[in-house]
C-alpha cells in the first residue's frame, strides 16, 4: 500500500509533541472510514515503542518491533467487539473490557517504556463501559498512551470526547484521492471515488470487492420501480442478500443526482416521478433506513416500507 498522503500533517504534529515530551495521554483518532486511521495508529504504537525509532518510525528490527508486528508485544493492550461466552460476536464493547484494560494499564511495563491501550471502535463502548474509561482518562498513570479510534465520534459521550486529544481526519482533495487510487492501481478511479463521496480507502475497498456493480444495479433498480417495472419485494430480497446498507448508500447517493439534474431541467439518471421536495424526504428516508439496518428492527420490512414511497 502506497502512503496516504493526507496523514502527514497529523502525523508531524504528532512528533513535534513527542519531541517535546508533550504527548497526551489520551487520542481520539476519528473520522470517516476508510482514511486510514487504523493504520495510522498502528505506525505510532510501533513508533513509540521501537528501541530505536527513525523520525518517529519502528525501525522494524529491535525487540519491540519484532513483537509488536507478531501482536504479542506485552505492553500493547487491545479492545475490541469480542466473543460473547456463546461464541457470538458482541455489537458493543463492555464494561468487563474496560476494567481489564484499566487494571492492566496500572501495572508497570513490561518493557521499561510507553504502555499502549487501544479501543475499537471506541463508538460501540456502551454507557456503563464509557462510565468505567472516564477514570483512567481523568487519573492516568505515567507513560500510558490511550488510543481510542472511532468511525462516528458522535455516539461517544461528551466526557470521553473532551478528555482526548482529538486528531480528526477529513476527506482530501480529489487530485490527491485521485493519485494515490491510480498509485493503488485502482481501475475506474474517478467513477470509484465518485461512489464513495470523496473517500479513496473506501474507494479503493469498492472497487476490489464489486461494489460499482452494485451501484449500478441499485440505480436501474429505482429506474425501475419508477417505470412501473418490477416488483419491490424482488428488489427488497436482492439487496438484502448482498450488502443492504451499502446498496441503500447508493440509492441516496442517486436521489441525490436525480435533485440535482432537476436543478438543470435536465432528466435525472432514476426518472423518478417524485418532486423535488419528495425526492428530498426519500434521500432522508434512505439514509435512516441505512441507519436502522443496525437496529433490531427486520430490515426486509425497512427496506419494503422505503421502496413502497418510491415511483
Amino acid at each position: 500500500m502506497s502512503a496516504m498522503p493526507w496523514h502527514a500533517e497529523h502525523w508531524q504534529r504528532l512528533q513535534a509533541r513527542r519531541q517535546r515530551d508533550a504527548l497526551p495521554h489520551a487520542l481520539l483518532l476519528c473520522g470517516p472510514a476508510g482514511l486510514g486511521k487504523r493504520a495510522f495508529a498502528q505506525r505510532f504504537v510501533r513508533g513509540l515503542l521501537c528501541e530505536r525509532p527513525i523520525d518517529g518510525d519502528a525501525c522494524g528490527n529491535c525487540r519491540s518491533c519484532l513483537l509488536a508486528m507478531a501482536g504479542t508485544h506485552p505492553d500493547v493492550i487491545a479492545s475490541s467487539l469480542g466473543l460473547r461466552k456463546d461464541g457470538v460476536q458482541r455489537s458493543e464493547i463492555v464494561v468487563e473490557q474496560i476494567r481489564e484494560l484499566s487494571a492492566r494499564l496500572a501495572m508497570r511495563s513490561q518493557f521499561g517504556g510507553w504502555q499502549v491501550a487501544t479501543i475499537d471502535p471506541a463508538d460501540a463502548m456502551n454507557t456503563a463501559a464509557a462510565n468505567a474509561l472516564l477514570k483512567t482518562l481523568e487519573e492516568p498513570s505515567e507513560q500510558t498512551m490511550l488510543l481510542l479510534l472511532a468511525d462516528a465520534p458522535w455516539r461517544m459521550p461528551q466526557t470521553i470526547r473532551s478528555r482526548c486529544q482529538r486528531i480528526e481526519f477529513q476527506l482530501p482533495a480529489t487530485a490527491e484521492a485521485l493519485a494515490w487510487l491510480q498509485a493503488e492501481g485502482v481501475h475506474e478511479a474517478s467513477v470509484a471515488l465518485t461512489a464513495a463521496s470523496g473517500n479513496p480507502g473506501q474507494a479503493r475497498a469498492w472497487a476490489q470487492e464489486g461494489a460499482l456493480d452494485r451501484r449500478l444495479e441499485v440505480r436501474k433498480d429505482l429506474a425501475a420501480l419508477a417505470a412501473g417495472r418490477g416488483q419491490p419485494t424482488e428488489v427488497v430480497k436482492r439487496w438484502l442478500d448482498s450488502e443492504p446498507a451499502q446498496r441503500l448508500w447508493f440509492a441516496a447517493q442517486a436521489t441525490a443526482d436525480e435533485i440535482k439534474a432537476r436543478a438543470t431541467a435536465s432528466t435525472g439518471p432514476l426518472a423518478s416521478a417524485l418532486d423535488v421536495e419528495a425526492l428530498g424526504h426519500w434521500y432522508n428516508a434512505a439514509n435512516r433506513t441505512r441507519e436502522g439496518l443496525r437496529g433490531p428492527l427486520r430490515g426486509d420490512l425497512l427496506l419494503l416500507e422505503l421502496l413502497a414511497q418510491w415511483r
